[in-house]
């Protein structure tokens, strides 16, 4: 890859990472804090519920996790095929949700398609993986 190429493929890794985090992840984990620690109800919950998945609290959870933590690995670029697996996941079940109710799935699917390019391609360019695998760190 050239340079030119590292560095464009870099920004979409760091800025959909961030933007996972900020727009997704950190409301799910305010939430998740306020209804395990301080007892508050946390509507995620009930999205969860209406797809019909078991145990919706624990979904609920790995779904935050997942946009939370795996969007800020994703954008240093750490672990960055399994965070990228666990963000896949979680925008295919918000697509099947999607699909199901309001049809409105093409945010999910962005995610999911951003995701699925970093599964293949790891973390390369201006990533924590690329300097751990050349020595560096």
């Amino acid at each position: 890859m050239t340079k030119f190429s590292n560095i464009a493929v870099s920004l979409l890794r760091f800025a959909s990472g961030l933007m996972l985090v900020y727009f997704h992840g950190l409301g799910k984990v305010k939430g998740a804090f306020g209804y395990f620690i301080g007892g508050n109800e946390w509507k995620f919950i009930d999205t969860v519920k209406s797809i019909g998945l078991p145990a919706p609290g624990l979904f609920a959870l790995a779904a935050t996790v997942s946009e939370f933590l795996g969007g800020i690995l994703l954008a240093i670029g750490l672990f960055t095929r399994y965070s990228a697996f666990f963000v896949a996941f979680t925008m295919a079940v918000a697509i099947y949700k999607h699909l199901t109710t309001d049809l409105r799935f093409e945010l999910a699917g962005l995610y999911f398609l951003i995701a699925l390019v970093f599964i293949f391609k790891g973390g390369e360019g201006l990533s924590l993986d690329n300097l751990i695998r050349k020595g560096k760190i």
